[in-house]
């Protein structure tokens, strides 16, 4: 089946997502678009727009006409939506006008949601339930094609998710859920109950995301405090959600450089230590004192979990990346030394590493996925 994918903020890494989720089949359209097939699957299986924190949207391509597909819906009032992502948003309204005066000589009743641009935002979709609800449409149209959207981004989710858990901590940085689901996704497609380890867990965002999306999250920590913070959180998502998949004795006290994890690990995502906490680009020669810890830090970790991991088992890691002067970026430069240790580093879209971040942010991650030889 065809697909199209709105993209995030971050195309290139939305763009990586889809294709380590679905074989590489991911086109570009343009900066904020990708088409991609995926082979008829199951409806566990098949593509969820709450499982891809990079895509803002997502449709499939039908096999009948979209009139046929707005009648054959239930009874009730449509709310129908129209985005033209390669148009004008006149075309967009002259659409839906059209398929409203047709369904109403077929006596069913349209809303339709009114455009303020050629292209319905993420937050009205979702908040007029588009694409989550069977009487609630938005066609996608692009050229002459028109995709039925499987929904929109669910923004309220995830700052649920962000915000009602029992233990954060703002003093050491707050890993975007969203960025959690890629750091996963960028693996490849994972068997429900595939054990995810993230040995700098922190206040346990990626493991939450993990257990959500079906797998069973291990975590371990240096610091007591995240360890109490990742258990507090995980106890409260699994109460909430009625998750069967956590067990809060596998969230343990441990430096990722020595730990020994007791069950078996099937793939890795994290965000490794970045350093201390910056309001400035820092000078060159403290610049270089943090780089050689961090370095030091996911080295050391690669090293300790090839010995406990089989071959072909994924790991994606976002280490630090730090803004300089000019507006770049300095990476660490340790991909040779990973490959070195026994690891194949994996391309995305053509490129060993990614970044990802805000604009004007001292430190952003640099999201490397590599596979045990």
């Amino acid at each position: 089946m065809k697909y199209l994918a709105i993209l995030g903020r971050l195309p290139e890494i939305s763009q990586a997502e889809l294709e380590a989720q679905f074989g590489g089949r991911a086109q570009i359209k343009c900066e904020k678009l990708a088409i991609f097939t995926a082979p008829n699957l199951n409806e566990e299986d098949a593509p969820k727009i709450d499982r891809l924190g990079g895509v803002l949207k997502l449709g499939y391509l039908p096999d009948e006409p979209i009139l046929d597909f707005l009648q054959n819906l239930p009874a009730g009032r449509i709310t129908l939506g129209v985005s033209n992502y390669s148009g004008k948003k006149a075309e967009a309204e002259r659409e839906a006008i059209k398929l409203k005066q047709k369904l109403s000589k077929m006596g069913r009743k349209v809303r339709i949601v009114p455009n303020k641009n050629a292209e319905l935002s993420t937050a009205t979709a979702h908040y007029n339930k588009l694409g989550r609800k069977p009487l609630c449409v938005e066609i996608l149209m692009l050229g002459k094609e028109r995709f039925i959207s499987l929904g929109a981004q669910n923004i309220v989710a995830y700052a649920k998710r962000d915000q009602a858990r029992p233990a954060r901590d703002a003093k050491i940085g707050m890993l975007p859920p969203k960025l959690a689901q890629m750091l996963i996704n960028l693996n490849g497609s994972l068997a429900r109950g595939v054990r995810v380890l993230d040995p700098f867990c922190g206040t346990g965002v990626v493991l939450q995301e993990a257990a959500l999306m079906g797998y069973e999250p291990i975590g371990s920590d240096l610091n007591p405090r995240m360890i109490e913070y990742s258990k507090k959180n995980l106890k409260w998502l699994k109460q909430r959600f009625s998750l069967t998949n956590i067990d809060l004795s596998d969230i343990i006290e441990g430096d990722a450089v020595h730990t020994k994890w007791p069950k078996r690990i099937e793939a890795v995502a994290c965000e490794t230590y970045l350093g201390p906490p910056m309001s400035q680009p820092p000078v060159d020669i403290k610049l270089k004192t943090v780089k050689r810890e961090c370095s030091e830090i996911v080295l050391g970790f690669l090293k300790n979990i090839n010995a406990q991991i089989e071959p072909g088992v994924p790991l994606t890691l976002a280490v630090p990346a730090w803004l300089r002067p000019d507006g770049s970026y300095s990476r660490m430069n340790i991909l040779d030394e990973i490959e070195g240790l026994g690891y194949n580093v994996m391309k995305h879209s053509g490129k060993r590493s990614l970044l990802y971040f805000r604009e004007g942010q001292i430190v952003a991650r640099e999201i490397i996925s590599l596979r045990k030889k």
